[in-house]
């Protein structure tokens, strides 16, 4: 890896363009290096996972209305494919749609450090341009190994939430990238992708705060579409904003943190392998990462005091003792008072560390329904709990949480619980049961059984067996269309009727 510092230049000063971050990356992209074994393999892992999400969410409102949108842009040649349904539809469109599907439960993969970011993201935008262009599997393979690559090194270099910027700002080049590899396109073109994508994906993270709505789930989508449509428009000789990231007026200067501040980007080396995805995990539990541990820790501290004969019903406190992230984004250093409220939205829900601690310690489970349903966080001893739990950060968790050592690197927490009898139980866990590092590392077993269990009552077990073998045979796919999954027709009649819009 090499590693790139990106400052801010004056307009008047000597800067060529092989020195832009954006045409770094799209060297990068460009670079025909062979995929490796385990990048294929872990590619494989995270489409089954995507799709299992996906067809979780499909009958959800925010997804089928994105469905309904992308239905009414069917197309007569090429096209995309749509979670759910069969059909050829616009590739930017059905990039959305799948995106949404694909968001909406914050059930997938997930890569955290200098920023957060869900590079699972990268798949829908990419598998829907490989459909529309009848690209094969080796095609996309190489794209999304690309699109995992330069998100993860964005990730690792630039922090976006210390400024209010949203993620999806690392998503939108990240796309462009992708596509350019799928598409072998030159450099200066997918330079200039990059650049336009950048311009057009950068939003505030007022999406992640307060009151937080279903625009959650679409803000990855919107940013994969219009990495599409910028890729369209630079392959057609339309340009950048250049440079986008280090322009005096430029990202950097004016979006982050000042043109004073220099960044540290690693990119792959010419003919180094693109590996990035191997430092990414998924998720077990539909919630946001920083809860995995947290939710694990909770079920087993809930049989630890089973084992003392303590009921949380006599519960005086719960101190969170985490990273500064856990605590100022979903704990009680955000100042949300949403994020105790027993009536506030499932993506709130889904940010309050409290509301989740509380229902997997009560109930020594997670599900990506059950625990957010209006009747589960109104039960009276729930929000009494819930209220007694506040987070704390702790220099440590901080550190590890920012550490570049895999091995310390860690996302969970100390809970200290006290009981109105002074009787205090304690207990940590740094990494969830199914980060690599584990108790019970996710393989291919585990991404194809949370495939089938989320797709139970959804999907037939023939369409089930179809999708997967394809999925597993993704290095010899001639036919993308078969990575999409049809919903039994009962199952999609379920989905709620949405208002007419302008589509």
């Amino acid at each position: 890896m090499i590693n790139h510092e990106v400052r801010t230049h004056k307009s008047a000063e000597d800067f060529p363009i092989e020195e832009h971050l954006a045409h770094k990356i799209a060297k990068v992209a460009a670079d025909k290096v062979e995929v490796p074994a385990d990048t294929k393999d872990m590619i494989i892992n995270r489409i089954i996972d995507n799709a299992s999400v996906a067809v979780a969410s499909v009958v959800r409102r925010p997804v089928t209305s994105a469905r309904v949108i992308a239905q009414a842009h069917p197309v007569s040649e090429g096209g995309a494919t749509i979670f759910g349904v069969d059909g050829n539809y616009s590739a930017e469109w059905a990039a959305l749609a799948n995106g949404t599907a694909v968001r909406e439960l914050d059930f997938h993969d997930t890569f955290l450090a200098a920023e957060y970011s869900h590079p699972g993201d990268n798949i829908p935008p990419l598998l829907a341009v490989a459909q529309h262009k009848g690209l094969d599997g080796k095609a996309l393979i190489r794209g999304i190994a690309t699109g995992y690559e330069i998100q993860v090194n964005l990730v690792k270099g630039i922090c976006l939430h210390e400024h209010k910027i949203d993620h999806v700002a690392h998503l939108g080049p990240s796309v462009a990238a992708g596509i350019g590899t799928m598409l072998d396109l030159d450099v200066d073109t997918i330079y200039q992708a990059i650049g336009q994508a950048l311009h057009t994906t950068t939003a505030t993270r007022q999406s992640r705060k307060g009151l937080i709505s279903s625009w959650k789930a679409y803000a990855p989508a919107f940013a994969g579409k219009m990495a599409i449509e910028a890729t369209d428009r630079a392959m057609r000789g339309e340009g950048a904003p250049a440079p986008i990231w280090e322009g005096e007026d430029g990202f950097i200067a004016w979006m982050l943190h000042s043109p004073e501040r220099t960044y540290t980007v690693p990119l792959p080396a010419d003919g180094e392998e693109k590996r990035a995805i191997l430092d990414t995990y998924t998720k077990e539990h539909s919630a946001e990462y920083q809860s995995q541990a947290p939710i694990d820790l909770a079920r087993r501290m809930k049989d630890t005091l089973a084992e003392k004969g303590l009921d949380t019903k006599d519960v005086e406190s719960i101190v969170l003792h985490t990273s500064h992230h856990t605590h100022y984004v979903i704990g009680t250093g955000a100042n949300d008072p949403q994020k105790m409220d027993p009536n506030a939205s499932r993506e709130t829900l889904d940010h309050s560390i409290m509301y989740i601690f509380a229902v997997a310690l009560e109930d020594g489970t997670w599900h990506h329904v059950d625990s957010y349903a209006p009747e589960r966080a109104n039960r009276p001893e729930t929000i009494e709990l819930w209220h007694k739990i506040s987070t704390v950060e702790d220099p440590e968790w901080t550190r590890r949480y920012h550490s570049h050592d895999p091995n310390e690197k860690a996302f969970g927490a100390k809970a200290v619980i006290t009981f109105k009898d002074g009787t205090v139980v304690e207990d940590e866990m740094a990494v969830a049961d199914a980060h690599p590092l584990g108790a019970r590392p996710f393989a291919r077993e585990q991404y194809i059984n949370k495939f089938r269990t989320l797709a139970e009552g959804l999907v037939s077990k023939e369409e089930q067996d179809r999708f997967l073998a394809a999925a597993e045979n993704l290095e010899n796919l001639t036919d993308l269309r078969e990575l999409n999954i049809v919903l039994d027709d009962d199952a999609i009649a379920a989905a709620p009727e949405t208002p007419k819009g302008v589509f």
